[in-house]
């Protein structure tokens, strides 16, 4: 199976697109997560591009912006999607089912926001995309409200792209359930294999440092699914 890293922004946006094309297009999950885990990207444009690439493939979008501030920027930096942006707050307070059957695209949202968003995506009829969302509080904890939030909520999204590096290499998603791990080498990133699920960070860890059957034992015939995939 042939899986390459995109080497810059700008590919990693196109197979934003196609990734999230292809979930779309499925009717029975309608909520999914984008996540570009780049130290220190600021999202406005690639939002912005994102946006447009989705309008111009026949997708009618609403960007839910954090707050007023962040919306009335995206405004001003493109004119022809002003009509589009929305502060989570005012798409949380709106019943207008004309916007409400739209697409949404929240951009970024953060635990503070996590009621906000859950009130949001309670009545919202289209689609939802997370872009860099982080509902989850690290705060909460164990206790009874991080266990309810995780069967809750929380679980009924999808990753339809996820693009991570790491320490010694890099974890990417371009299709459901198909998590592609590498592994930072000298001259470039070497591709080590795919797995069924997103594996955790000891599994990460023990596969980059060479110990492949962990990531076997933790999810389960593993090999065989690769074996598969390949043909």
């Amino acid at each position: 199976m042939s899986v390459t890293l995109p080497a810059d922004l700008v590919q990693a946006e196109a197979m934003t697109l196609a990734s999230l094309k292809q979930a779309l297009s499925d009717r029975q999950q309608r909520r999914w997560t984008v996540t570009w885990r780049f130290e220190g990207l600021r999202l406005l444009k690639p939002a912005l591009r994102l946006a447009t690439a989705l309008e111009t493939a026949g997708h009618d979008v609403v960007l839910g912006w954090p707050d007023a501030g962040s919306t009335a920027l995206a405004q001003r930096e493109s004119p022809e999607l002003a009509a589009h942006c929305f502060a989570l707050k005012d798409l949380m307070l709106s019943s207008d089912p004309e916007i409400t059957g739209r697409m949404l695209l929240a951009i970024g949202p953060q635990p503070s926001d996590y009621e906000m968003v859950e009130q949001i995506c309670n009545s919202w009829q289209g689609a939802v995309v997370l872009l860099n969302g982080k509902l989850e509080d690290a705060g909460v904890g164990i206790g009874s409200v991080a266990r309810g939030r995780r069967k809750g909520f929380l679980s009924i999204w999808r990753s339809a792209f996820h693009l991570e590096p790491l320490a010694e290499g890099a974890l990417l998603q371009t299709e459901k359930e198909m998590w592609h791990l590498f592994k930072a080498d000298p001259d470039g990133y070497r591709f080590l294999g795919t797995m069924p699920s997103k594996p955790d960070a000891e599994a990460i860890g023990m596969a980059l440092n060479g110990d492949r059957d962990s990531l076997g034992r933790q999810l389960g015939a593993v090999d065989r699914f690769i074996e598969d995939l390949r043909g």
